[in-house]
């Protein structure tokens, strides 16, 4: 049954149930004063059933028989325990006369009482930009952690310090003392924690300080005196990898690294542990483009050595007596054919035919080693 008109409701006497319930509500509306326009009152028509506000201010909820619309409609949820109409979870029902003008939303009454999965972290650790897990420090710095990476850090002249946060046995373990005005906070192992990567070993020190500056690759070659191997990377994304290089490139005193600028990973706290202090000492070449990078090794007169699997020659016999740039590639899918075009020769490790490969972080050790070893002839 519907009604049209100016405040005017059409309710049987003395209802039951839910729609009962309903036009009590309409009646108490009616009563309060509500709804000075034209309103549609309709309990049942078509199976909707309309707000008592306007029409333009409220969309109709719809209800269904839960036999039929239990299977057929995922976002329909009961109203009540018992078997009844069926609520759209995205509706709400304006109840303004019911608890002093409160309204009743399924859809927040559902998520009202979750709890909260956040939790705030305790002390200064807290209050830092980036927080647990993320080992960031702001823009244009670095955060660094671990005795070896931290310890390189505060020695290399070239890199700014701004913050030490410290355990009292992680200042005791330096080598060397601290200048009197740096700035140095004192913090347990769990602040610490919350300053870095999630289980990350600090070892009870972690430096805020800013990047290195960038090195250009004809500062590399300008420099005398340096007869080491350059060690070339085409895209290998992975830190781990890239700290170990460097630990390997400072042990067999490699001149320098390259990698592209795009792929290849940033200077952070995961490449600094894993380098263990070679990240201050080896330098860290960053270019946009590495096939010309490559050519200009080629002018400064090193041999372009690439290791891929798939060379007729070892590299004991691709090895020259002159200067050498050792050029790997990524796991998986190792050089690009652009890469490999741009070496003079390609040469592989005699490794047993048990094994298809090693990381590249082993094979440039074991590259390294041998070029360090050949005869010098």
């Amino acid at each position: 049954m519907a009604a049209w008109g100016r405040n005017r409701c059409n309710i049987p006497q003395k209802p039951k149930g839910f729609h009962g319930f309903l036009g009590m509500l309409i009646d108490a509306e009616r009563k309060g004063g509500g709804g000075q326009g034209w309103i549609r009152t309709s309990v049942r028509l078509r199976g909707q059933i309309y707000s008592l506000l306007p029409l333009t201010t409220r969309p109709p909820v719809h209800w269904c028989d839960v036999q039929d619309k239990r299977k057929s409609a995922p976002g329909f949820m009961r109203a009540s325990s018992r078997e009844g109409p069926l609520w759209r979870s995205d509706a709400c029902l304006s109840m303004g006369v019911l608890a002093g003008g409160a309204k009743l939303c399924p859809t927040k009454a559902r998520t009202m009482n979750k709890p909260s999965k956040k939790r705030a972290l305790r002390g200064r650790a807290g209050r830092m930009r980036g927080g647990r897990g993320s080992g960031r420090a702001s823009p244009g710095q670095v955060r660094l952690w671990g005795r070896h990476a931290v310890e390189a850090a505060l020695k290399n002249p070239a890199r700014q310090h701004r913050k030490l946060w410290a355990t009292r046995e992680g200042i005791a373990s330096l080598d060397g003392d601290l200048p009197p005005d740096f700035p140095v906070e004192f913090a347990d192992v769990a602040d610490l924690g919350r300053l870095v990567a999630r289980d990350a070993p600090h070892q009870g020190l972690v430096l805020d300080c800013f990047a290195l500056e960038d090195i250009h690759l004809s500062d590399i070659l300008a420099e005398e005196g340096k007869e080491g191997p350059i060690v070339v990377l085409d895209q290998v994304t992975d830190p781990h990898n890239l700290g170990a290089i460097l630990r390997s490139s400072a042990a067999f005193d490699a001149a320098a690294i390259v990698t592209q600028d795009r792929h290849a990973p940033p200077e952070s706290g995961v490449v600094a542990k894993s380098a263990s202090g070679a990240l201050e000492t080896v330098p860290w070449v960053r270019v946009v483009n590495l096939a010309r990078a490559l050519e200009e090794l080629a002018e400064a007169g090193y041999w372009r050595i690439g290791l891929t699997g798939h060379a007729e020659a070892t590299l004991a016999e691709a090895l020259p007596a002159g200067q050498v740039a050792l050029v790997l590639g990524a796991e998986g899918e190792g050089m690009r054919q652009n890469i490999e075009a741009h070496c003079d020769a390609l040469a592989k490790l005699p490794i047993s035919a048990a094994m298809e490969s090693l990381n590249v972080s082993n094979a440039a050790a074991v590259a390294l080693y041998a070029i360090a070893t050949r005869p010098s002839d």
